[in-house]
């Protein structure tokens, strides 16, 4: 049995350790904080990530938690007028076999969090990765508490992976020049005409704003995206100026859209980074050390697909380490890498390109609207990211 040890306690570094121990392997899991749990508000999962879950096992607590939205809807965030809609619901489940589905950070967490507390992984909170030493012959991952030695490492320490320092060295994420508004509101606190059971996402001059319901419906998550630079004592930042800073961007907007906001009175910012698509696949592998989700590929929101390509990352580990022994770590981290890193390059350059397309301006903003106007369920129906299926990538 090959021992691997994952870093990081998030939804991509659960993801991981379940799909190790899917594979058969011995596993440990090691997270900073003193206790698991998630912030932010929530995600989407398309179905090339909710097939994955329900494969694993977790159609029943997804069903529970989540939301199955009955569409997508494209709005002008200027006039408020429809400008396009994807059907999702039942249309997208059999189209690809999965649904498209909302979900709570928290709830996705916690419910892959009881998945691994079911398998034979070791999950140690509090104990931070200070740093790794790596043989031909294996891995040694020294803790705040201890040496730990291993087969492989898989790091999924986020954004602002040490682990990625230590293998690539090459700096900090960047800033995007975006800042995000984000906000969770029962639906039953909002005027019945702000309620939604859909996804909708406004278009406006250098901005965009999302909105779905998570939690059963109960609860309905908006972002706000627009550009510009997040204070510098942004750690000391006071929250409760976020609602009258954002009223003052979105000046000249609709005021279905402005409503939204007054009836919406707590939002916390987060300051967005990312980083260039990857380059190869030594950007995800080397040696016996292996980078998944956030670590590898940081990506814009802008195709809600972050979260996805973390989970999709976990089952390409979960292929490759299937039937690898200690010996053979490094060849099967490598496949993992090769089958990923073009996938992920790809979903990275489209939400860079759809930033733009979203935010845009002048004539190209026109073109966007009449092609959505015209052709809106083709433009936002997108095979090549929901009707993929990891096994039909696998390499052997």
């Amino acid at each position: 049995m090959t021992k691997v040890l994952v870093v990081g306690g998030g939804i991509g570094g659960l993801a991981a350790a379940l799909a190790a121990s899917r594979a058969g392997q011995s596993t440990e899991l090691f997270e900073k904080a003193a206790v698991f749990g998630d912030v932010g508000a929530g995600i989407q999962l398309g179905p090339n990530a909710s097939r994955v879950l329900r494969g694993w096992g977790l159609s029943k607590g997804l069903d529970q938690l989540a939301f199955a939205p009955e569409r997508l809807q494209v709005r002008s965030a200027v006039s408020g007028h429809t400008l396009g809609e994807l059907r999702l619901g039942s249309f997208f489940a059999a189209r690809y076999g999965a649904p498209y589905i909302t979900v709570h950070r928290a709830d996705l967490h916690g419910l892959l969090l009881a998945a691994v507390r079911q398998t034979s992984a070791v999950l140690h909170t509090d104990c931070a990765v200070e740093g790794f030493a790596q043989t031909a012959q294996g891995v040694t991952v020294q803790t705040s508490l201890a040496a730990h030695e291993a087969d492989a490492m898989v790091a999924a320490d986020g954004l602002w992976s040490a682990t990625r320092q230590q293998i690539l060295g090459d700096g900090m994420p960047r800033r995007t020049g975006h800042l995000a508004y984000r906000a969770l509101v029962r639906q039953s606190e909002l005027p019945e005409q702000l309620r939604s059971r859909n996804v909708t996402v406004w278009l406006g001059p250098k901005m965009h704003a999302v909105q779905y319901p998570v939690r059963g419906g109960e609860w309905l998550n908006h972002v706000v995206i627009i550009h510009g630079d997040a204070p510098d004592d942004f750690q000391s930042w006071d929250h409760h100026a976020n609602r009258a800073d954002l009223g003052v961007a979105l000046e000249g907007n609709c005021r279905a859209l402005h409503s939204l906001l007054e009836a919406t009175p707590d939002w916390r910012l987060w300051i967005m980074h990312d980083r260039p698509p990857l380059r190869g696949a030594y950007e995800m592998a080397q040696g016996r050390v292996a980078l998944l989700g956030d670590a590898a590929h940081p990506m814009r929101p802008y195709l809600a697909q972050g979260a996805g390509m973390a989970i999709e990352d976990a089952q390409a580990l979960e292929h490759a380490l299937k039937d690898a022994g200690p010996k053979s770590v490094p060849s099967a981290l490598q496949q993992y890498a090769q089958s990923r890193w073009q996938r992920n390059a790809s979903v990275q350059a489209r939400a860079l390109r759809n930033g733009d397309i979203f935010h845009a301006e002048g004539l190209v903003r026109w073109g966007r609207d009449m092609a959505m106007k015209f052709v809106g369920e083709k433009l936002l129906d997108m095979p090549w990211l929901y009707g993929f299926e990891a096994s039909a990538h696998h390499r052997h």
